[in-house]
C-alpha cells in the first residue's frame, strides 16, 4: 500500500471527525442539576447554566466547586465522544494507535 496515499486518507479522515465533533455535544449536570454545563467532541465548552437557586452570595465556593466540577466532567465527557467516533472511523484500517 501507497504510504502518501495512506496519509492522505488519514488527514481527511481526521478532518472529517473534527467537523463531526464540532457539532456533537455531550450535557453534564452536577449537584442536583444546579449546574448544567454542555461540550462538544472537541473538549470544547458550549454552555453552563446555573439554577438561581445555588447562587449564594454567602457560599461562592460551593458554586465554584459545581461549576468546575461540571466543567471537568464535561471535557471528558467530550473526549470520551472523540475515542468513540475515532475507534468507529478507523476500525478495519490496520492503522497504528496514534496514527490519527
Amino acid at each position: 500500500m501507497n504510504i502518501q496515499k495512506m496519509m492522505k486518507q488519514a488527514a481527511k479522515m481526521q478532518e472529517q471527525l473534527s467537523a463531526a465533533l464540532a457539532e456533537k455535544t455531550v450535557e453534564v449536570s452536577v449537584g442536583g442539576e444546579k449546574v448544567t454545563v454542555v461540550a462538544n467532541g472537541l473538549g470544547d465548552i458550549v454552555s453552563i447554566k446555573i439554577s438561581k437557586e445555588v447562587v449564594d452570595p454567602e457560599d461562592v465556593e460551593m458554586l465554584e466547586d459545581l461549576v468546575l466540577s461540571g466543567v471537568k466532567q464535561a471535557i471528558e465527557k467530550g473526549k470520551g465522544l472523540a475515542q468513540s467516533e475515532m475507534g468507529r472511523l478507523t476500525s478495519g484500517l490496520g492503522l497504528p494507535p496514534g496514527m490519527l
